[in-house]
């Protein structure tokens, strides 16, 4: 791959959509092509499972359906999106990846992390991550922002954000233990401050990692 792939994860609330579009700005002024997408979705047939998904649709059938359902939108996602943009030499930023698969299904224990890592391999292969920025907050604090964007937006909860606050807590540590066990792809970011401060903490973050001369240099 000539490009870059950076990948934020986090529980509900942690601003990553925020972060995502003030970062492609950032690269966007250095002159860097940069391609924002999501998980789920990201692409035309992604978008419909991601529909499903967030509408429970998924639930009703157990964790493993929804795994799968996952996967089968992450693989279109990876070949028509993410692929192709990285082959280019594109810096792509993804709302959620992989990860966030592993923490949702996998936080309960439902789904073992033999299948949901088998499925990676499937799916994903060898287009990981170069760096997976993981916003990291309480679980109250996330659910209390989440809130407040739905009000702002009169929008209902999905599927997610109606799980208890004992299910979002542990989501959290899902995500630090995936932080803990991949110290080399992975880095924590405290995502409780304001936004233009966690914004800066990335850049830091992504400079340090990823170096500035192979994040500003197009290929």
């Amino acid at each position: 791959m000539k490009g870059l792939f950076i990948t934020l994860e986090g529980g509900e609330g942690a601003g990553k959509s925020t972060q995502v579009e003030r970062l492609s700005r950032r690269l966007r002024d250095s002159g860097r092509e940069t391609v924002v997408t999501r998980e789920p979705g990201g692409s035309p047939r992604a978008e419909l499972i991601r529909a499903s998904i967030l509408a429970g649709e998924g639930k009703a059938f157990g964790p493993l359906a929804e795994a799968l359902m996952f996967s089968a939108a992450r693989a279109d996602h990876v070949e028509t999106v993410i692929r192709p943009a990285l082959a280019r030499g594109a810096v792509v930023l993804c709302d959620r990846f992989a990860d966030s698969t592993r923490a949702y299904q996998g936080s309960r224990g439902e789904v073992d992390e033999a299948t949901l890592r088998a499925l990676e391999r499937v799916v994903v292969g060898a287009t990981k991550p170069n760096l997976t920025l993981i916003l990291d907050l309480p679980a109250d604090i996330g659910l209390t922002r989440a809130a407040a964007r739905r009000r702002e937006g009169r929008q209902a909860a999905d599927r997610f954000e109606q799980e208890d606050i004992d299910f979002h807590a542990r989501l959290r540590e899902a995500f630090l233990a995936i932080a803990r066990a991949e110290p080399e792809r992975c880095a924590v970011i405290d995502a409780r401050g304001e936004p233009g401060q966690v914004a800066d903490e990335i850049w830091r973050t992504i400079r340090e990692r990823v170096g500035v001369k192979t994040l500003l240099t197009r290929p």
